[in-house]
């Protein structure tokens, strides 16, 4: 009878807890994917976020795959492509920030010819969108990979798979964590000029985050 060595795993034990340590602080503190989610908790809550989450992550799922497996190299080596996605993105996050603004004037009874936010759609492809044009986020998974993965070896694609599954969950659940945040946050405050104000805040924090997306413009 032959006995066969067991199959090495594609990561290590230690491997992997240094890997969810790593992590921990790039999902759970703040960000903009982080902020973008609380926003949308905080007007329209954990399920109306549930399609936006989806698409967000299965594009996370995609560009991490896709980077780590070599073929990813667009963005990080042509710096012109990096700009166009910072413009494009920025300008549609900014759109979600006017969509706050709208909605607060709303409740004041500024305007009368928008449409609450509570009403509007926020589905699986603006979710991919603030992913697929946010060059910092391939950047930050090229950074996942250079801390991670090692040499090429004949289970590499099965580490990059496992990097990837890990690296998407852990950020799924913080989003998650986030848009309960900003659903309990409403919560907290129930009157209108407390949700108008909460509307603002998320519209300032949005504009945060469509600055931060176009600072490649600037370097």
């Amino acid at each position: 009878m032959i006995f066969t060595a067991p199959p090495t795993p594609a990561l290590s034990a230690d491997t992997l807890i240094a890997l969810l340590i790593f992590l921990f602080p790039l999902a759970y503190s703040p960000g903009p994917g982080n902020a973008f989610f609380a926003a949308i908790g905080a007007s329209k809550g954990l399920r109306a976020a549930v399609p936006a989450l989806a698409g967000y992550h299965v594009a996370t799922f995609g560009v991490t795959a896709v980077i780590g497996i070599g073929l990813g190299v667009t963005v990080l080596e042509h710096p012109l492509f990096a700009k166009v996605l910072s413009a494009v993105g920025s300008l549609y996050v900014l759109w979600f920030a006017v969509t706050f603004v709208r909605a607060a004037r709303a409740k004041g009874g500024a305007t009368t010819d928008a449409t609450p936010i509570e009403e509007q759609r926020i589905g699986f492809w603006a979710g991919a969108v603030v992913l697929l044009l946010n060059p910092k986020a391939y950047y930050i998974v090229a950074v996942l990979f250079t801390q991670f993965l090692g040499p090429p070896a004949d289970d590499g694609v099965a580490t990059v798979l496992v990097i990837t599954i890990v690296f998407t969950l852990n950020n799924l659940v913080a989003f998650i964590v986030w848009v309960l945040g900003g659903r309990a946050l409403t919560a907290l405050f129930r009157s209108e000029r407390s949700k108008r104000g909460i509307d603002c805040l998320f519209a300032a924090t949005l504009i945060g985050v469509a600055v931060w997306m176009a600072a490649p413009l600037f370097a």
